[in-house]
């Protein structure tokens, strides 16, 4: 189409008034920024005020360039505490085409002498105004990828092309804890970061270097040490938590939006990580490399780190998935996968000093991981679990500092109270306590199988659906109020084992169970016969011989029913026994619902008769007299072992579908 003369003198001029009212604009506006950024300004410091109690004071602000504001001598101070923030001379340059879009980039920060003081004691800090809650906004509205996607970009469009900081001191002092990071200087300079920071006085000097691309939504850091590695005070003064590293990496390489997803492509990296903890290990535990490829996805609900993502161990790979969804219902799923390993190189990429008993062992063959849990907030009872390690030709070439065969033949067990050992006790036949198989009674054997352990002669050393019900009982009461543990654990727990509760200790005991149960390294049966010979029974009594004679006064294999039922009772809280007699010898009557209910499970399974009067044996449970010169009629049950307010059918309801009995 060909546009005539005429009409193109209009579009000519039309285009020519806007140009010309546009730079009336901008002349105006420049003419007037002194006066409309004082405006600015002033209602800032109102706001500021008004809203969070915050007095801010700045000395002199002007324009050091079309874009460029400088301030000097800023101070900020919470109303009724300490001084949270001083700074000699900031300047700030603002880009000029993101504003007619609405975004506020800068592309320059320099900041000379500034110090950020923030002060919390007896759990009250000058900086809690930072999270006091605004509007009525509630989290149940609330777009996570929005609100994600919008803190990334006010995060990056506050990276300015270059930046110039120096002498910047940021103090947290917690109570009698102190962390100082003074910056000594900070640039960027052609997307290039590097900075220097003194920790603690000269204690330590860290550095932050990289390259950052916030118009492409990129960037890549590392924080390593001078000389040394790199240590955080804080968590060793506060939680007792030692953590260093030599150096730390991490990487966005993607970020986009799919529909109402928000996804971010990355990946983080650490190298000879050391970490001590109380509850971790008792020693350090040192991983030499280790990384993660992760794809992040957050949506409008749910938050979750796709199963795409990589974790880097060595010469392993796992893939894990975690998905944590807000609403309506909060919902946890977690799963982890391997492709298969070769076993020698899963073996050498556990930690050092992690798992002792398996230092020195060489294993063969091909082993493969699967893990998953899904957790429903509101249906905590149908929560799903799933944990297997497949093999493949799977065989131990070697033992390393733990012999697991050990348990075929006598040895020595040496129980701990408190950390301290209480005797050497000789599991064999040397022991004239020890108690072959053959000679315990079917009753005690069947009792504590009910009650402890009902599928022990059938499964592999775990029994999932137990573990469900652990982890919703757990769930429900917000606390640890009951394990999953299998007759196999308990058993390892004791030969093998530290008796430090810690997490690496858990997860060796659960290695050292597969081992043994699927090497077949031992029988059920010896690893029964064992268990009863060295649980303990009751304050310094250990194993069945010794607990049958200081209770009853009696043999193993002459336990009648009820003392039987008794002797399971007090398996988890073996110091309780005597609590549970009266004066005369007699049962208190707070034990007969456990009674009833143990009784009624062997019952169901055939081991024993039914009893009519549903007392199992209980009437007939008399200690032995010697003993009941100890007892106070002021004596009581501790409330934990009142079985009656334990909801027992709930603990044990489970067992009716898996029973083993012995002959």
């Amino acid at each position: 189409m060909k546009i005539s003369k005429r009409l193109a003198r209009i579009i000519a001029l039309v285009l020519t008034s806007l140009t010309i009212l546009f730079i009336v604009i901008l002349l105006i506006g420049y003419s007037q920024r002194e006066k409309l950024f004082n405006v600015a300004m002033e209602q800032a410091i109102q706001k500021a005020k008004h809203d969070y109690n915050l007095h801010i004071n700045i000395k002199k602000a002007y324009f050091s360039g079309l874009s460029s504001i400088d301030f000097e001598d800023i101070s900020a101070v919470p109303k009724g505490y300490d001084s949270i923030a001083n700074i000699h001379h900031l300047r700030i340059g603002i880009k000029i085409i993101p504003l007619f879009f609405g975004d506020i980039k800068l592309s320059t920060i320099i900041l000379d002498n500034g110090k950020i003081n923030l002060v919390r004691k007896n759990g009250i800090a000058n900086y809690d105004f930072l999270f006091r809650k605004k509007g009525d906004n509630k989290p149940s509205e609330m777009n996570l990828s929005g609100v994600a996607n919008q803190l990334l970009n006010q995060v990056l469009y506050k990276i300015p092309d270059k930046m110039d900081i120096k002498n910047f001191d940021i103090r947290f002092k917690d109570d009698n804890t102190l962390v100082d990071l003074y910056t000594t200087t900070a640039t960027i300079t052609n997307q290039q970061v590097k900075s220097s920071i003194q920790v603690n006085g000269k204690q330590a000097t860290w550095h932050v270097e990289g390259f950052v691309y916030p118009e492409k939504k990129q960037l890549n850091l590392a924080l390593f040490a001078d000389g040394r590695p790199v240590e955080i005070p804080y968590l060793e003064q506060k939680l007792n938590l030692k953590l260093q590293f030599d150096t730390v990496r991490t990487q966005m390489r993607r970020v986009q939006r799919n529909g109402d997803d928000l996804e971010i492509s990355g990946s983080w990296a650490i190298s000879n990580l050391l970490i001590n903890h109380p509850h971790i290990a008792s020693h350090d535990i040192l991983v030499e490399n280790v990384s993660i490829d992760t794809d992040t996805r957050i949506g409008k609900n749910f938050m979750a780190l796709d199963s795409s993502s990589v974790i880097h161990l060595k010469h392993i790979d796992a893939h894990p998935f975690i998905r944590y969804t807000l609403r309506p219902e909060k919902i946890y799923e977690f799963s982890l996968n391997t492709p298969k390993m070769n076993a020698e190189q899963l073996w050498d990429a556990f930690p050092r000093g992690l798992f002792e008993s398996l230092e020195g062992m060489q294993v063969a063959g091909q082993l493969q991981y699967h893990l998953h849990l899904f957790l429903d907030s509101k249906q905590p009872d149908q929560v799903q679990f799933e944990s297997s390690l497949n093999r493949n030709h799977f065989k131990i070439l070697k033992w390393g500092k733990t012999n697991l065969q050990k348990i075929n033949n006598p040895f020595v067990y040496t129980p701990y109270e408190y950390g301290k050992p209480m005797r050497d006790i000789f599991i064999g036949p040397t022991n004239i306590h020890f108690t072959p198989f053959a000679e315990i009674a079917p009753n005690i054997k069947n009792a504590l199988l009910t009650a402890e352990d009902p599928s022990f002669f059938s499964h592999r050393g775990f029994v999932e659906e137990s573990i469900r019900k652990s982890i919703a009982t757990n769930f429900q009461k917000k606390a640890f109020k009951r394990g999953g543990s299998t007759i196999s654990m308990q058993l390892v727990k004791n030969v093998y084992l530290s008796r430090q509760k810690t997490l690496a200790r858990k997860i060796e005991e659960m290695l050292l169970v597969w081992l043994i149960e699927n090497g077949r390294l031992c029988t059920k049966e010896r690893m029964f016969e064992v268990y009863l010979n060295l649980i303990e029974w009751g304050p310094n009594v250990y194993g069945i011989g010794e607990a049958s004679h200081f209770y009853f006064g009696k043999q193993p294999i002459n336990l009648s029913l009820g003392e039987s039922i008794f002797l399971a009772s007090i398996v988890p809280r073996p110091k309780s026994g005597l609590y549970f007699f009266e004066p005369d010898g007699q049962l208190r009557p707070s034990l007969r619902s456990y009674f009833k209910l143990i009784g009624g499970l062997m019952a169901h399974q055939g081991m024993i008769p039914q009893d009519s009067s549903s007392t199992y044996g209980f009437d007939a449970v008399h200690l032995k007299e010697s003993l009941r010169k100890k007892i106070s009629t002021e004596d009581s049950i501790p409330p934990d072992h009142n079985l009656e307010d334990q909801g027992g059918d709930d603990l044990f309801q489970h067992l009716l579908n898996k029973r083993d009995s012995i002959p």
